[in-house]
C-alpha cells in the first residue's frame, strides 16, 4: 500500500537525503556537477514550511521510504518534483501515488518534463491518459518541455 506523508520541517534532513538520489538519476538528462563536499546543490525547502501553497510529500510503501513529491497548489496544481527510488520501479507505486496527488488536489493541473527525460514523458502520459480516460492536453514549450494539462473536475470515474 502507498501512501502519501506530509513531510514535517523536522524531516527535512531526510527529504535531503532522498532529493541526492533524485539529482543524481536526474544527471543523465541534464549537466549537474557534484559540489566540493561530494553532494550536489541542496535545494532550498524552506518555503515548504512556510508558504501555504508549497506541499512536500514523503511517498511511503508499507512504512518504508519509496520516493518524495514536491507541489505547488493553485490554479493550476503543479507537481513541481516527483521521485520514485528505483528499487520500486515498475510496481506501480508512483502512478498510485500520482493519483492521490490529483485527488488531493482537485482541479487544474499541469505536469512538465524536460526534454531528454523521455522515460518521465512516458510516464506522466500513461498515469495522466489513464488518469483521464485520455482527456487532457499535451504540448511543448518553447525549451522543448513536455507539458500535460488536465482539469480533475473533467474526470468521469
Amino acid at each position: 500500500m502507498i501512501n502519501l506523508v506530509r513531510v514535517k520541517q523536522e524531516d527535512e534532513l531526510t527529504l535531503h537525503n532522498l532529493i541526492q538520489f533524485y539529482i543524481y538519476e536526474f544527471t543523465l538528462f541534464q549537466e549537474i556537477k557534484l559540489e566540493e563536499s561530494g553532494s550536489y546543490a541542496p535545494f532550498d525547502l524552506k518555503p515548504y514550511w512556510t508558504e501555504p501553497d508549497l506541499h512536500a510529500f514523503f511517498i511511503l510503501y508499507e512504512g518504508e521510504l519509496a520516493g518524495f513529491a514536491l507541489i505547488e497548489s493553485g490554479e493550476p496544481n503543479v507537481i513541481l518534483e516527483f521521485f520514485v527510488l528505483r528499487k520500486f520501479y515498475r510496481r506501480g507505486f508512483g502512478k498510485m501515488a500520482a493519483i492521490k496527488l490529483f485527488d488531493q488536489f482537485p482541479g487544474k493541473w499541469s505536469i512538465t518534463q524536460v526534454e531528454k527525460n523521455q522515460p518521465a514523458r512516458c510516464f506522466w502520459r500513461k498515469v495522466i491518459g489513464e488518469y483521464t480516460g485520455g482527456n487532457y492536453t499535451e504540448r511543448i514549450d518553447d525549451q522543448n518541455r513536455s507539458i500535460q494539462e488536465f482539469h480533475t473536475a473533467l474526470i468521469v470515474k
